[in-house]
C-alpha cells in the first residue's frame, strides 16, 4: 500500500500570515519569465563548458592541434568543470526548485527581485570567474574550487539570497505540512552555504595536509549535499506528478533523507586513501562510504517502485525516461563510487582515467539526467508549449549512448593504467596504452556536446511566446501538458 502524498511533516515553529501570501499559478507569467531565464541561463553555459570539455577531450587525441596558453589543458579543465557545476548544473536546479517549492508550498514565490538579483549575481561570478581561470588567475589546484575567492563569494551570495528567498515562501506556505520535496531541497541549501564558506576560510589552507583534508570534503560533499539532494527533491515532485499518483512511500524517503545526511558528511577522505592523511579519517570515510549503501537502496527503490506498472507511460513521455534512466544510474554508480573507496580497489583506480570515467556516470548519469527530466516536466506547465518529441528523443540516445562510450573507454583504459603503473611499466608505456581509449573519449564526448545543442533547440521550443497563456490552468492544481507528458 502506497503513502499519501501528501502525508508530509508537521509544522511548529513556522507561522502563516495568509494575508500577505498569494496562490501559486502556472499562468503566472512573471513566475514564468524568472524560471524560464534561469533554465535558458543555464543552457548557455550548458554549451559553452561542455563545448570546452569537448575541445579537451580532443587535445587528448591531437595534443598537438595548437600550443596557445589559454588554451592549454591546465587553464581550460577547471573552466570546464567549474562551468558545468556552477553555471549549468546549478542554475538549473534552482530553476526547477524555484517551481518546486512554491507549488509544494501553495504560495508564489516570495520575492521576485530577490530571485532575479541572484540570477545576475550567479551569472556574474560564472562569467568572471571563467576569464579569469582562461587567464591564469586562480586559487591554486584545488579541485572544483579554482574560482578566486571574491568570485566565489559572489556566486555564495547569489546561492544564499536564493535559499533566503525559498525559506521565506516556504514559511508563509498555505498548508500545514511540507512537502519531501523541500526537505532534500532546503537542505542542499543549508548544507552548502557553510562548505563553500570552510572551503574557502584561509585559515584552513596554511599546511598541504589540511589542505588536501579539505579538499576532499569539500570537492565530495559539493557533488552529495549540493547536486545529490537537490535533484532527489526535484524528482519527488516531478516524478508523482507525471505519473499522477503517490509516491511509493514517504518512510523510505525520509530515511534516504537522514542517512544521506550521516553517511555523506564522513565519505570525502576517501579519495586521498594511501595518501600522508591519518589512516583513521581514511578508515572512516571507507565504513561511511560503504554505509551509503543503505541510502542509495532506499531511494532508488521509492521511485523504482513509484514507477512500478508505468511502462506505459514512461514509454508515451518526453520526460519520465530521463527520470528513469537517471534513478538506475544513481544506485549503480553510486554504488561504484562506494566500492571504488576499497583500499583494494584504490590501489588500481586511483589517479587513473578510472575516477574521471566516474565522475562523469554520477554527475552525468545521474545528476544532469534528473535535471533534465525536470525541467521537460515543467516548463510545457508554464510556457504552454511543448518541445518536439523526436528531438527530444534524439537528445535522450545522443546522451545516453555518448555516455556509455566516453565513460566504458574511460573505465578500461583506467583499469589498464592502473594495472601498467602496479607492474613497473614506464609510465610512457600506459600513455601509449591509453591512445585508443582517449579515442573513443572524444567519439562520446562529441555526441554528448551534441545532445547539449538538441537540448537549447528544445529550450527554444518551450519559450513563451507572449503574455498570454495558450491555455489556462487552475490557480492550484495546475495543467498538465497535451501530448506525450498527458499520460493519465
Amino acid at each position: 500500500m502506497t503513502d499519501n502524498p501528501t502525508v508530509l511533516v508537521p509544522r511548529r515553529s513556522l507561522t502563516v500570515q495568509k494575508s500577505k501570501v498569494q496562490p501559486v499559478a502556472d499562468t503566472d507569467t512573471a513566475w514564468t519569465r524568472l524560471i524560464f531565464s534561469y533554465a535558458s541561463s543555464a543552457t548557455v553555459w550548458l554549451i559553452w563548458g561542455t563545448l570546452i570539455g569537448l575541445y579537451l577531450s580532443i587535445k587528448f587525441a591531437a595534443p598537438d592541434v595548437e600550443h596557445v596558453a589559454w588554451l592549454s589543458y591546465g587553464r581550460l579543465r577547471p573552466v570546464h568543470t567549474n562551468t558545468v557545476f556552477w553555471g549549468w548544473s546549478s542554475l538549473a536546479m534552482i530553476a526547477a526548485a524555484l517551481y518546486v517549492v512554491p507549488r509544494t508550498s501553495q504560495r508564489r514565490l516570495w520575492s521576485f527581485p530577490l530571485a532575479w538579483l541572484s540570477l545576475w549575481l550567479i551569472n556574474v561570478s560564472v562569467l568572471v570567474g571563467d576569464i579569469l581561470l582562461m587567464a591564469g588567475i586562480n586559487n591554486g589546484a584545488q579541485e572544483y574550487r579554482e574560482y578566486i575567492w571574491p568570485v566565489q563569494a559572489v556566486f555564495a551570495i547569489g546561492v544564499i539570497l536564493v535559499a533566503y528567498n525559498l525559506i521565506r515562501t516556504i514559511a508563509d506556505r498555505g498548508i500545514e505540512e511540507i512537502y519531501i520535496s523541500n526537505w532534500y531541497i532546503m537542505g542542499a541549501f543549508l548544507w552548502t552555504i557553510p562548505l563553500v564558506i570552510i572551503a574557502y576560510i584561509p585559515t584552513y589552507q596554511q599546511t598541504a595536509i589540511s589542505e588536501t583534508v579539505i579538499q576532499g570534503y569539500y570537492m565530495h560533499m559539493g557533488v552529495g549535499m549540493w547536486f545529490t539532494p537537490m535533484v532527489l527533491g526535484l524528482t519527488y515532485y516531478v516524478l508523482p506528478k507525471l505519473l499522477n499518483k503517490p509516491i511509493y512511500s514517504y518512510s523510505l524517503g525520509v530515511l534516504a533523507f537522514w542517512t544521506q545526511m550521516v553517511f555523506y558528511t564522513m565519505i570525502g577522505a576517501h579519495h586521498f586513501i594511501f595518501a600522508p592523511t591519518p589512516w583513521w579519517l581514511q578508515t572512516v570515510a571507507i565504513i561511511f562510504s560503504v554505509g551509503m549503501i543503505i541510502t542509495l537502496a532506499a531511494g532508488t527503490g521509492n521511485f523504482l517502485l513509484t514507477m512500478r506498472g508505468e511502462g506505459r507511460a514512461i514509454a508515451r513521455s518526453y520526460s519520465l525516461p530521463f527520470i528513469l534512466a537517471g534513478v538506475i544510474s544513481y544506485f549503480l554508480f553510486s554504488a561504484q563510487g562506494s566500492l571504488e573507496a576499497l583500499r583494494s580497489l584504490q590501489a588500481v583506480w586511483h589517479f587513473t582515467n578510472y575516477t574521471v570515467a566516474h565522475s562523469h556516470l554520477t554527475m552525468y548519469g545521474f545528476v544532469v539526467l534528473l535535471i533534465w527530466g525536470a525541467i521537460y516536466g515543467i516548463l510545457p506547465r508554464l510556457t504552454g508549449h511543448e518541445p518536439p518529441q523526436f528531438w527530444v528523443g534524439v537528445h535522450f540516445w545522443f546522451a545516453v549512448v555518448g555516455l556509455v562510450l566516453y565513460s566504458a573507454a574511460l573505465t578500461i583504459g583506467g583499469t589498464v593504467q592502473g594495472l601498467s603503473w602496479m607492474s613497473g611499466s614506464p609510465f610512457i608505456e600506459s600513455v601509449k596504452a591509453m591512445a585508443s581509449f582517449w579515442l573513443w573519449r572524444a567519439v562520446g564526448g562529441t555526441l554528448m556536446f551534441l545532445s547539449h545543442v538538441i537540448f537549447a533547440f528544445n529550450m527554444w521550443s518551450m519559450r513563451p511566446r507572449s503574455a498570454s497563456r495558450a491555455s489556462s490552468a487552475p490557480a492550484q492544481g495546475g495543467q498538465a501538458p497535451t501530448g506525450p507528458e498527458a499520460t493519465r
